[in-house]
Parts: structure tokens; C-alpha cells; sequence
């Protein structure tokens, strides 16, 4: 592929500007053919490689070990009942079963043990303590420091303290709840009246007009300058772009009544709530505003929590969460699990695979953007009813920029999930040689995954 020399004034920092009611709007640019080498895998200005992201996804309330953990390890490792969804991503995914927190004597703090074991590196010795900063925050001290983002953090369920970064108990980074929060964050900077004490852009303008009507006059001026490739790539951006917006855009109006309709009220905007459906939803618009932040380099670590610890998750018209049906609904002896509690295991799965596909699905230099990151799903128990944190679930998706084999599952057999913490900062390129705490301290990185 031919790459053509970058224009006078172009170069990888360049944004589109434009103005809406006063305030400025800026819409970053993606990693354009002309700001790569050659090969499309390192900046043509100084040799360095494209980033690497790094991020957690989160998921309460575990699985059925017996359903999900793989029986072969490898590349050849079956797809199990609740790991049925990730086939169509398995090659870009790892699983890695049997990771456990070792307590030693401490105390399972339930739903926290699991989650800050696997991310601190050392099991809570009391229910408001933590052993020191997320896997995300060191990871964030390392590559955060150079983007517009340290990081990004977001709920589905709408909650704020909805989220598991922290560098110490008393500094939780609160995520962001809401699709049109994390839209306008990403597309509105710097939306504030220089000549006001306060502003509060109206969000509805800035969906209607669109960001990239607001910089138009910019982007036509970059698209003069570009080669055939890059305003193609710069076109799939911004249609990406604007079919996100329309998709919020829909979600604040009020639908057209309907004359066969009979349902007495109409529905309102999309909830922040943990009711499936809702969580689903803003999960995709989350993550489809992520990948468009992530392929600006306007962040390169993040943190998605699909559904809380303990999870709030619910069905349509139910009163009873996740959580609740882990305990009270009975074993089906045939089955021989709780068939109304693994729905939320399988939706799960489902919005686990989404969000990797989300990723893959944004081209990157020769690659994708997926290729170019190393995302950490995993849950705050394995089983549920018994809140154990033996053989945690932990998977990953993306190479980190080609640090990490990908289509493997590796299993732990009860040794540290500081083991998977270790891995994924050496993915990450952190000088770190052990990890943990007490006897969840480890040197052992999983040498089957990392290149």
C-alpha cells in the first residue's frame, strides 16, 4: 500500500474543530494511512508502534464451573454450554480457568474478594480494605499519562459507583453511566461558554447538529490533503460516528404513537437501569463510543462493568436480581444447575463477545483495533450460591499489539490469580517481574499466552 508523505500541518494530533452556540466542539482523528510507516504498524514520524490499550470488563455473579471451564487446554480447547457465544471469537480470545485468591487463613469478604484479589493482587483482609491500586490504575501510571483520557470508566447498569478502579479505598474513579454521558465527554470538548460563569451544553443540539457538521469545514479542508485510503478509512470513522448519534438520538425521543399499539403508556428514554434489556443497550453504545475513543487515542486504558458486583441484573417484569437467584432459586435436579439465574451467565457471554467484536471491527493500520489491545474479563466469584473464589473466570481478547497469543485456553489449577495480574502488565510492557501480595504474591506469568 502506497503512503502518501503527511501535508504541511497534518500530523497525528490534528483535530477537527468547529463551534456550536459559542463553545468549541473537536472531533479527534483515527490512525490514518498517512500517519504509518510502510508496513502500517508503527508512526511514520518516529518509528513508534501503534498504542496498546489496556481494559477490564467486568461481570457479577460468575458462571456454573462445570458448564463453562473447558476440559482441554491449548488451542484445541471445546466450546462449552456457557461458552457457546464466543465462538465466533475465539481465536481472538484466551480462556483461563482455575485462577484462584488464595486466602490463607483470611476471610472471604463476599463480592469483593473475588474482584480485588484478581485486581490488587492480594486478598481484602477486612470488608472496606483493598491491597493497593487496580490492575488498571498501574497500567494507567505506565501509558495513561499521554491522552486526553487517563482512563475511561463505564457502568451498563447505570450507576456511577458502579466500578472496580481504584488506586486505594478511599479513591474510586466513578464511572460513567450514561451512553450520551460517555458521547458527550468524547465529542463535546471543550463544549463550555468562555464568557459565562456556567454553561450546560443541551445534548439534544449537539446529537441533532452533529459533531461532524460542526467541523465540516475542517474535515473538508484534511480530505484535500489525503490519499485515496485515507478518505475512505476517514469515511467509515465518520459514518460510525453518526450512527451513533442517531442511535441516542432515538433513545432521548419519544417514539410515534402507534394506532394497533395498546399498551396504555408510551415508553419514555432508554433507562439506567439494571433491567437486562436496558443494560444490553447501553452496553453497545458504551462500547461503540469506546472503540471511536480508543481508535483517537484519546484514552488507552479503560474499564466496562457489564453488571455490578453481586449482580443487580433483572429480567423484564422481575423483581428478583441475579444475585437473588443464585441463592433462592432451586437446583433443577435434571440439569443440574439454576436454569433462571444462567440466563444472566448467557446474556453475559453475549455482551462479552459484543464488546470484543466491537473492537475487532475498526480497522487499524494492518490490523484491527482489537489487535492493538489486551482486554481482562472476569467475575468476583466462580460459583455463585457459594460465593467461592476458587477457579475464578478470567478471559482476555486482543494480541497488545502483539505481545499476546491469542485462542488458547490455559488452566491455573488452583495456583494465584495474581498469575493472570502479572501477565497482563508484562503484556502491557510494565517492568514488573512478581506481583501480590502475601501468599498471593507470584513471578509465574502464564508463559503460554505471553510472546
Amino acid at each position: 500500500m502506497r503512503r502518501i508523505k503527511p501535508a504541511g500541518g497534518i500530523n497525528r494530533r490534528t483535530l477537527l474543530r468547529g463551534t456550536l452556540q459559542g463553545a468549541a466542539v473537536s472531533v479527534a482523528l483515527p490512525f490514518l494511512d498517512i500517519f504509518l510507516n510502510t508496513n502500517g504498524d508503527a508512526m511514520a514520524a518516529t518509528g513508534a508502534p501503534l498504542p496498546r490499550r489496556f481494559g477490564t470488563w467486568f461481570f457479577g455473579c460468575g458462571m456454573n464451573p462445570l458448564r463453562w471451564d473447558p476440559m482441554t487446554e491449548g488451542a484445541d480447547w471445546e466450546l462449552t454450554p456457557e461458552l457457546a457465544p464466543v465462538e465466533s471469537m475465539r481465536e481472538h480470545m484466551n480462556i483461563l480457568s482455575g485462577f484462584s485468591v488464595l486466602l490463607d487463613g483470611e476471610a472471604n469478604q463476599v463480592h469483593r474478594t473475588g474482584v480485588f484479589g484478581a485486581l490488587c493482587g492480594g486478598a481484602p483482609k477486612t470488608t472496606d480494605s483493598v491491597e493497593g491500586p487496580t490492575l488498571d490504575v498501574l497500567v494507567s501510571d505506565e501509558i495513561g499519562t499521554r491522552t486526553r483520557f487517563r482512563s475511561l470508566e463505564m457502568a451498563a447498569t447505570g450507576k456511577a459507583k458502579h466500578s472496580n478502579s481504584l488506586r486505594d479505598v478511599s479513591s474510586v474513579n466513578p464511572a460513567e453511566p450514561s451512553p450520551l454521558g460517555l458521547y458527550t465527554r468524547i465529542f463535546g470538548a471543550g463544549f463550555a461558554d468562555p464568557n459565562a460563569a456556567e454553561f450546560t451544553p443541551d445534548p439534544n443540539v449537539l446529537l441533532r447538529k452533529s459533531a461532524l457538521s460542526i467541523v465540516a469545514e475542517d474535515r473538508r479542508r484534511l480530505e484535500r490533503q489525503l490519499g485515496a485510503s485515507d478518505r475512505a478509512r476517514l469515511d467509515q470513522y465518520f459514518t460510525a460516528v453518526r450512527q451513533l448519534e442517531r442511535q441516542l438520538e432515538l433513545q432521548m425521543k419519544k417514539p410515534p404513537p402507534l394506532e394497533a399499539c395498546s399498551i396504555p403508556s408510551a415508553p419514555v428514554d432508554n433507562a439506567l437501569d439494571s433491567q437486562i434489556d436496558n443494560v444490553m443497550t447501553n452496553h453497545s453504545l458504551m462500547a461503540q463510543t469506546l472503540a471511536l475513543a480508543l481508535a483517537c487515542d484519546q484514552t488507552r486504558v479503560f474499564n466496562m462493568q457489564f453488571s455490578d458486583r453481586a449482580s443487580s441484573l433483572r429480567m423484564p417484569g422481575s423483581t428478583d436480581t441475579h444475585h437473588t437467584l443464585t441463592h433462592e432459586e432451586p437446583r433443577d435436579p435434571e440439569l443440574g444447575y439454576q436454569p433462571k439465574a444462567t440466563v444472566f451467565v448467557q446474556k453475559s457471554m453475549e455482551a462479552w463477545t459484543h464488546f470484543a467484536q466491537t473492537l475487532h471491527a475498526v480497522p487499524e493500520g494492518n490490523g484491527t483495533l482489537l489487535d492493538n489491545c489486551l482486554v481482562m474479563a472476569h467475575s468476583e466469584t466462580s460459583e455463585a450460591n457459594t460465593h467461592s473464589v476458587l477457579g475464578l473466570p478470567f478471559m482476555t481478547a486482543g494480541k497488545a499489539g502483539g505481545r499476546l497469543r491469542t485462542g488458547l485456553h490455559v488452566s491455573g489449577v488452583g495456583d494465584s490469580a495474581s498469575r493472570v495480574g502479572l501477565t497482563m502488565q508484562q503484556a502491557m510492557g510494565l517492568n514488573v517481574g512478581q506481583w501480590g501480595t502475601d501468599q498471593n504474591r507470584t513471578d509465574r506469568p502464564i508463559s503460554e499466552i505471553l510472546i
